[in-house]
């Protein structure tokens, strides 16, 4: 599922071919993709007919275009969406759900999704921030993201490590991929606990976290398949910097110890035996 450099990556791209631009019509091609608006997709159609995007914002894993009247349109990729910008000669995507033309006749945005676990919805009143994702936390790429509160709320909740970076209402953003990166480099074991992180450990964690988010965002992503593409349908290349997720057997690149996955949650983890060990046992 796209993390926060992915959907980061769209986002920028679609800030650069969308915003100002005034929508003419949209086309909802499969009911599925706009399911959570709950009026359905002929009141999703004709409430942004007319309307200009102002501007391109994303809360996590999140994205939202707020419009002139004040609403928003929601968006999440899920496992396999895409938003595309192409001209309107080109043929449609075999998984195409929604279109979007502008009264440019420039560039259509497109949604596009395989297995269609993504979606659309218009969020009335949401153009600051909508109430539907507002309690998704702010992710640390934020600049009102607060380490000091984060630091307080990973040693206070008594779970795993991993489990809290993934938890989207302490930090969001962070996903499989790119907390195993990050505990790789804080030479920490995901199943190590939480309230036994001392706070600078804990300050050390988020500056990894920020540092891989950070130059994931530069490589634009990454990209496993086709399913994960930018709004030109290029892909991410940051898989090439990959130091432990997706490399089990593979040499560690600090110490040379052959790379380990676990079992996480029906996924996978991986780390390094030698650089992250499994934390002890506690004792009752």
């Amino acid at each position: 599922m796209p993390e926060l450099p992915e959907v980061e990556t769209v986002r920028q791209g679609l800030a650069q071919w969308v915003v100002d631009r005034r929508i003419a019509r949209v086309e909802v091609r499969h009911p599925r993709a706009v399911r959570r608006h709950l009026p359905g997709p002929a009141h999703f159609a004709a409430a942004l007919a007319g309307r200009t995007i102002t501007d391109v914002r994303r809360r996590g894993k999140y994205l939202w275009l707020p419009l002139d009247s004040g609403d928003a349109v929601i968006g999440h990729l899920g496992m396999s969406g895409q938003l595309l910008l192409q001209p309107p000669q080109t043929p449609d995507e075999k998984h195409l759900r929604v279109r979007f033309g502008f009264d440019d006749d420039g560039p259509e945005l497109r949604f596009v999704d395989q297995r269609t676990f993504g979606g659309l919805m218009l969020s009335e009143g949401g153009a600051e921030l909508p109430a539907e994702i507002a309690h998704i936390a702010r992710d640390p790429m934020d600049p009102l993201f607060s380490d000091a509160a984060f630091a307080a709320g990973l040693r206070r909740r008594r779970t795993e490590v991993k489990r809290a970076l993934l938890d989207q209402t302490l930090i969001s953003g962070v996903g499989n991929i790119y907390a195993d990166e990050a505990l790789w480099r804080a030479r920490l074991h995901g199943n190590r606990a939480t309230d036994t992180l001392t706070g600078p450990a804990a300050q050390r964690l988020l500056g990894h976290v920020r540092d891989v988010l950070g130059e994931a965002i530069i490589a634009g992503g990454t990209s496993f398949d086709a399913l994960y593409v930018n709004v030109n349908g290029e892909s991410g290349y940051f898989d090439r910097a990959l130091n432990v997720y997706g490399r089990e057997g593979e040499p560690c690149g600090r110490c040379g110890a052959p790379i380990r996955r676990e079992a996480f949650m029906n996924r996978s983890s991986f780390s390094c035996p030698r650089c992250q060990p499994r934390p002890r046992p506690r004792t009752a």
